[in-house]
């Protein structure tokens, strides 16, 4: 890679931020991360998604890199097929950190993202998946939740927005696990520590590639360890007001091709 390039590597949330409708990449945005590759760039995806929920865009996209998965709990090589890394949640602590959340706002509807390349998504009684394109096992009562190693507990409240949602969970359980907003009606915790930097960092790494030499896209407050870690941060004209106030810039939405009006000017 040469040292011109204004970055090497390029790192893409997914959902609201590469991602249109229907879990699709335009033909501009596929166009302009190929220009970018060509003059050197590497481009890596880093998801909230678990493996087996973007094994698919993975697929349609082409893509053979790493990919940085489950909020950061996981390491994808996409060419090999192979997780190459993983962090599993303390079950004991999820049901822990649910109990005190419950004690402060009464019951949360609850989910799990399982941990492995063809793990499932568990669904618990009230809580709604909000795309339903994506696979996911409903289970009758809560403790069918840790039949099996997790990467994450998904959050949903009656009557709490996701923001606030947000808030009071961190402010009761934020010194023992990650809580995170990671898009509209999906509020997660995870293992301390863990978060899109950590993952984006670990895998870097492992492609040589500082963060002073990384531009990252985002939409969500997720984002926001990211854009802490990488040397620039763009925000979509669609993100939380979070991530808005810690970018370096704004461009236009997933849907109007952010993602590739920003890189046809820097690579184009």
């Amino acid at each position: 890679m040469t040292s011109a390039l204004p970055y090497t590597l390029i790192a893409t949330d997914l959902d609201g931020t590469l991602l249109r409708a229907g879990d699709t990449v335009s033909a501009r945005s596929c166009a302009a991360l190929a220009t970018a590759r060509a003059a050197g760039a590497r481009h890596i995806v880093v998801t909230g998604r678990p493996v087996p929920q973007i094994r698919h865009v993975l697929d349609d996209l082409g893509y053979t890199g790493l990919a940085v998965c489950g909020q950061g709990a996981q390491v994808y090589d996409a060419a090999r097929g192979l997780l190459l890394h993983s962090v599993s949640m303390d079950r004991g602590l999820a049901e822990v950190a649910l109990g005190k959340i419950e004690a402060e706002i009464g019951e949360v509807y609850t989910a799990v993202n399982q941990e492995g390349l063809d793990a499932e998504m568990l669904i618990g009684p009230g809580y709604r998946m909000w795309h339903p394109h994506l696979p996911t096992v409903r289970v009758p009562k809560r403790g069918d939740l840790w039949s099996a190693p997790i990467t994450k507990v998904l959050l949903q409240h009656p009557r709490l927005d996701d923001d606030e949602l947000t808030r009071v969970a961190r402010s009761v359980v934020g010194d023992l696990v990650n809580v995170t907003m990671a898009g509209e009606h999906t509020v997660e915790l995870q293992p301390p520590g863990i978060d899109k930097a950590s993952g984006l960092a670990r895998a870097a790494e492992a492609l040589g590639v500082p963060a002073s030499s990384t531009i990252a896209f985002g939409d969500m407050p997720n984002d926001v360890p990211m854009f802490g870690w990488a040397a620039y941060g763009v925000a979509m004209a669609n993100a939380h007001r979070e991530l808005v106030a810690v970018a370096d810039e704004v461009t236009l939405s997933n849907e109007a091709d952010g993602i590739a009006v920003v890189l046809e000017r820097l690579y184009g």
